[in-house]
C-alpha cells in the first residue's frame, strides 16, 4: 500500500525541504516508486532537482484550485523511480482563495487530488511551507504520517508545542489516522555543545519517536557542506555525494522507513 508522509515544521531553516528532497531520492534509490509533492511556494524542492519555471506550465497550484488533475502536472525526475509535482510562487494565492472560499472540506483538497494517483507509488512525500497555514493543513490532512525535522540549534524546540497541538486537533477533526512518524534531528555538529544538548533533550522527551539505524543509534542529519552544495547542481545529496555523511544519514532514514518505522 502507498504511504503518504508530510515533512512539516512551521519554523523555517530546519532542513524541511532538504529532508523531503533527500528522503524521496533515497527511497527511490532503494527501489521504491516515489512521488515528491512540492507544496511550498518557495519551490526549493522543485529547483533542487534542476527544474525551473520554464520547464513546466502547470503546478500544484492549478491542482488545488481545480484547473488540473494531479496526473496532469507530474514531472519525471532524472532519478529512476522518482517523480515530482512542482510548485510555483503563485501557490501563495491559494491561501487567499482558501479564506475567501465557501467550499466545504477545503482542508482536504490535496488529499482528494492525490487519491486517483496514490496507488501508483509506494511513497508520496509532501514538502510543506514553514507556516501552519492552509497549505500545511492540507498537507497534514492528506498524510498518513508526519516527519518533523528539528534543527540542533538554539530555539530548536520553540514552537514545537504549537505544531503538536495542530496535529492533535487535525486528528480529532479531518484526519484521525495522522501519526507522528518521527522527529529528525538536523544540522547536528559534534563540535557544538548546543547540538548535543538539543539531541539530549529530544531523546529525553521523544525517545520513542526518533529514528534508529541498523546499529540502533539515533539517525541524525549532520551539518554537512555536501548537503548545502547539492541543490546548486540540481541533485539530491544522495546522488551528488553518495558517500558523504549527509547522504549516509538520509539513506539510513530511507531504510528505516522501508523497514516499517
Amino acid at each position: 500500500m502507498s504511504e503518504i508522509i508530510t515533512i512539516a515544521n512551521q519554523k523555517g531553516g530546519v532542513g524541511k525541504t532538504t529532508t523531503a528532497v533527500n528522503l524521496s531520492a533515497a527511497l527511490a534509490q532503494n527501489g521504491k516508486k516515489v512521488l515528491l509533492v512540492d507544496a511550498d511556494p518557495q519551490t526549493n524542492a522543485t529547483t533542487s532537482f534542476g527544474f525551473n519555471r520554464n520547464d513546466y506550465e502547470y503546478n500544484i497550484y492549478h491542482v488545488l484550485i481545480g484547473i488540473k488533475k494531479m496526473s496532469d502536472v507530474i514531472l519525471a525526475s532524472k532519478i529512476k523511480n522518482l517523480d515530482l509535482v512542482p510548485a510555483n510562487i503563485g501557490l501563495v494565492g491559494v491561501e487567499k482563495e482558501f479564506y475567501s472560499s465557501t467550499q466545504q472540506n477545503r482542508e482536504l483538497l490535496l488529499k482528494k487530488a492525490i487519491q486517483p494517483i496514490k496507488e501508483n507509488y509506494d511513497y508520496i512525500i509532501i514538502d510543506s511551507p514553514p507556516a501552519l497555514g492552509p497549505i500545511t493543513i492540507n498537507a497534514l490532512g492528506a498524510a498518513d504520517s508526519v516527519i518533523i525535522p528539528i534543527q540542533c540549534e538554539y530555539f530548536a524546540l520553540e514552537g514545537l508545542a504549537q505544531l503538536l497541538n495542530t496535529i492533535n486537533l487535525l486528528k480529532k477533526s479531518i484526519n484521525p489516522k495522522l501519526a507522528i512518524k518521527g522527529f529528525l534531528p538536523t544540522m547536528y555538529s559534534n563540535q557544538n555543545n548546543l547540538s548535543k544538548q538539543v539531541l539530549e533533550d529530544l531523546a529525553h522527551h521523544f525517545k520513542n519517536n526518533l529514528f534508529l539505524d541498523k546499529r540502533k543509534e539515533f539517525i541524525i542529519v549532520p551539518r554537512n557542506i555536501k548537503i548545502a552544495e547539492s541543490p546548486s547542481y540540481g541533485k539530491p545529496v544522495t546522488e551528488y555525494a553518495q558517500k558523504s555523511k549527509g547522504a549516509v544519514a538520509y539513506n539510513n532514514l530511507a531504510k528505516c522507513i522501508v523497514k516499517g518505522k
